[in-house]
């Protein structure tokens, strides 16, 4: 990723969120904690609730904190997620947690008149087979990837929800699709983690135990689209301050790694000099899930954090994360 000038962001007025009520759902997470440090500047008053405050699945909560708080601008974060080994023993919760919140959230905000609301929605929404680098009109195109089927559906229908609501009453919500994720604030956890804080935390550990090699799942040939999350947060306030034409946007560098390209990217940044092995009775997942990014490109974002200095980010987290013994449930 290059360190490129991002002109949307220069174009937008700076008091865009001055003085406004901005809620971020799921701020304590990873992309919620970004979205949040990015708002350090901007003067908004930001309305943030944490899962014990308001659980986001009980609709009367849900509806009754919306009409008291009347937020003018809404980021849905919030969400239940995970790796493949998460999805493939906890389908339920993934497909019922999701659906709930959504549902809740979507609907309060048009029945309490939100100005705007970007929801984050997956790029395993997509088709497993889909045609590369994959365009938004690809949604609901093909079969999905039947690891993480049930989170897949939960959050097409988040994303057809939005685009109901703009329909039938002129919402202005939208939706956008990441790539794989990384940077501070990432869940290093050894069953519910994503591809690349999975990998960190594996090679720091056969680090620090001396081994001369350390594990990854599937063959390595699987490749990936990678966005710092802070690149994530700007992208998403940049969507929020334009006027967007399109219901549906992903968000991506428009380039991709094979799992072994980035396997080796890590070691390098972790200091570890010994082998990488690779486990193929583990899945792959799907074979690649490269954006077409047109659509968020064509307004003028691009992404600024290169890739070396993210996952040098992410290391140094998950260092502080080892220095505290992961007292936050990340590991």
């Amino acid at each position: 990723m290059s360190e490129t000038k991002n002109s949307l962001v220069a174009e937008r007025p700076d008091q865009f969120f001055a003085g406004r009520k901005v809620w971020i759902t799921g701020h304590r997470g990873m992309l919620g904690s970004a979205m949040v440090r990015s708002f350090a500047n901007e003067n908004a008053e930001l309305l943030l609730t944490s899962r014990q405050e308001l659980d986001l699945r009980n609709q009367h909560a849900v509806f009754e904190w919306v009409e008291r708080n009347r937020p003018e601008m809404i980021f849905h974060i919030g969400a239940k997620v995970g790796g493949i080994h998460a999805n493939a023993t906890l389908p339920a919760d993934f497909l019922y947690d999701n659906i709930m919140v959504q549902t809740n959230v979507i609907n309060a905000a048009h029945r309490f008149s939100a100005k705007k609301m970007v929801f984050v929605a997956s790029n395993c929404t997509y088709p497993t087979k889909a045609e590369q680098p994959i365009k938004e009109e690809a949604l609901l195109t093909g079969p999905l990837d039947q690891n993480i089927r049930a989170y897949a559906v939960s959050k097409i229908a988040g994303i057809e929800m939005c685009r109901a609501y703009r329909k039938q009453h002129g919402s202005n919500f939208i939706s956008v699709i990441p790539p794989n994720l990384y940077g501070p604030g990432d869940n290093y956890h050894p069953q519910h983690s994503h591809v690349v804080a999975g990998i960190l935390r594996r090679t720091h550990e056969a680090k620090l135990a001396g081994k001369t090699e350390f594990v990854v799942w599937g063959d390595g040939t699987p490749r990936r689209e990678l966005l710092h999350v802070d690149d994530l947060a700007d992208a998403m306030k940049c969507l929020m301050a334009a006027d967007t034409q399109y219901d549906l946007y992903n968000v991506g560098p428009g380039f991709d790694h094979s799992i072994a390209e980035l396997a080796t990217m890590i070691a390098e940044v972790v200091g570890f000099k010994g082998d990488i092995v690779y486990d193929t009775s583990k899945p792959n997942g799907t074979m690649a899930k490269l954006l077409d990014s047109s659509r968020i490109l064509s307004l003028g974002w691009r992404p600024k954090v290169d890739e070396r200095r993210g996952l040098q980010s992410s290391y140094e987290d998950l260092l502080k994360l080892f220095a505290t013994s992961g007292q936050d449930g990340r590991l």
